[in-house]
């Protein structure tokens, strides 16, 4: 099984920054895209930012120019740094990843566990 494991999340005040980590382990022939989504008390899970094959990204538009994902393939890790946060980003951040798990195999849509970023005023 494919796993995602996640870090980075915590408390931190309006204005500060954060880094959040995934790295995907266990059985992986390859990685397509990968994502941050996060979804605040009350409110549906929304796409944070998005990175393809390649070197295509995409953003949400209240964290564009703030929020930046990256990856790095040979450690099958994607990061999301995330500067000049605001109380309205304190969510629940989660990582997913489509996958191809192992040789003819189709591709298969993983979740991590999720990290609860707060952001204080």
């Amino acid at each position: 099984q494919v796993q995602l494991v996640e870090s980075g999340g915590g408390l931190v005040q309006a204005g500060g920054s954060l880094r959040l980590s995934c790295a995907a382990s266990g059985s992986i022939f390859s990685i397509n895209a990968m994502a941050w989504y996060r979804q605040a008390p009350g409110k549906q899970r929304e796409l944070v930012a998005r990175t393809y094959s390649g070197s295509r990204t995409n953003y949400a538009d209240s964290v564009k120019g703030r929020f930046t994902i990256s990856r790095d393939n040979a450690k099958n890790t994607v990061y999301l740094r995330m500067n000049s946060l605001k109380p309205e980003d304190t969510a629940v951040y989660y990582c997913n990843a489509d996958i191809i798990p192992y040789f003819g195999a189709n591709t298969r849509n993983y979740w991590g566990q999720g990290t609860q970023v707060t952001v204080s005023s």
